[in-house]
């Protein structure tokens, strides 16, 4: 479990984070949204004791990270690359990270097939490129084989057949009982991955719970296209819908569901050409939320 408890960050009169509280579940692929600037980067340095907090509390398992018995074999990070000596190969890297950790040095080669790195495993981490670092990253934080994954821009670096790789590793780690946190800015990408989402902004706390109760509390719209465009948004409009008309003939329609949309046009005598449910995505309803503008 990874757990805010009012977690307070303040530099000055600014404060970054703002009593933010939530909760990541074991078993759960959680994700943490907020717009550049709304403190999500500060929140997960709270967390991994890099950062000390003005107020309030982090906690995994129910301790702060600086109390944690063997932190790195229970919280696997990946907050910011470059982490390795540009002068290692990505191999040494690994084994001395392991020393530090009090892994098994046997995961390290495990790892490095894991990731897709054994081709590289001898070269020198300087001259990884950026997705290669990226991979080096995960695997440093999977050495300790740890329950709880705290994951900042993960997929940053990867191409497309890497953030496939990584979306099954986070999803057979959670499957495995264990605790993910993610924060990302593909959204499109997140949304196939996550099951709970936690929105912020200005430091606060928007939205919390299942990604699936996100979209369902998301009223949906109809986009509807006639032979009238104008009676079609009089007889939506009589029944108290709210009705848009874009480009002269397609109307965007809140309030009706499809089955009563055709019914209303059917009384009207109006012909419908076309009649579909556009359901928002992940990024439309984070830009409702978050402010964005």
């Amino acid at each position: 479990m990874i757990e805010t408890i009012e977690l307070t960050k303040a530099y000055g009169r600014v404060r970054a984070v703002d009593g933010l509280s939530f909760r990541a579940r074991p078993g759960r692929i959680t994700g943490f949204l907020g717009l550049n600037g709304s403190g999500k980067t500060t929140t997960l340095r709270m967390l991994l004791g890099l950062s000390r907090p003005t107020a309030g509390v982090g906690l995994i398992d129910g301790k702060p990270f600086t109390e944690l018995a063997h932190p790195l074999r229970q919280v696997g990070a990946v907050l910011e690359q470059g982490i390795s000596h540009p002068g290692q190969s990505g191999r040494s890297h690994l084994i001395a990270q392991a020393m530090l950790a009090g892994a098994d040095r046997a995961r390290v080669d495990l790892l490095l097939d894991e990731v897709g790195l054994v081709e590289a495993a001898h070269q020198r981490t300087g001259d990884y490129s950026l997705g290669m670092r990226q991979r080096l990253a995960v695997a440093t934080a999977l050495l300790g084989d740890p329950p709880v994954l705290i994951l900042d821009e993960p997929a940053n670096g990867l191409d497309p057949e890497g953030i496939a790789w990584l979306r099954g590793l986070m999803r057979d780690h959670a499957d495995r009982g264990g605790t993910v946190l993610i924060s990302s800015h593909l959204l499109a990408e997140l949304a196939q991955l996550i099951d709970d989402v936690v929105i912020i902004a200005d430091g606060r706390l928007r939205h919390e719970g299942p990604l699936a109760d996100l979209y369902g509390a998301t009223e949906r719209r109809l986009r509807v296209r006639g032979r009238d465009p104008q009676r079609l948004c009089e007889a939506f409009e009589s029944v108290g819908a709210k009705v848009v008309l874009y480009d002269g003939q397609t109307l965007e329609v809140q309030g009706l569901t499809a089955e009563d949309a055709g019914e209303i046009a059917f009384a009207a005598g109006v012909p419908v050409h076309e009649l579909a449910t556009d359901t928002p995505n992940l990024e439309q309803i984070f830009l409702g939320l978050a402010g964005a503008r």
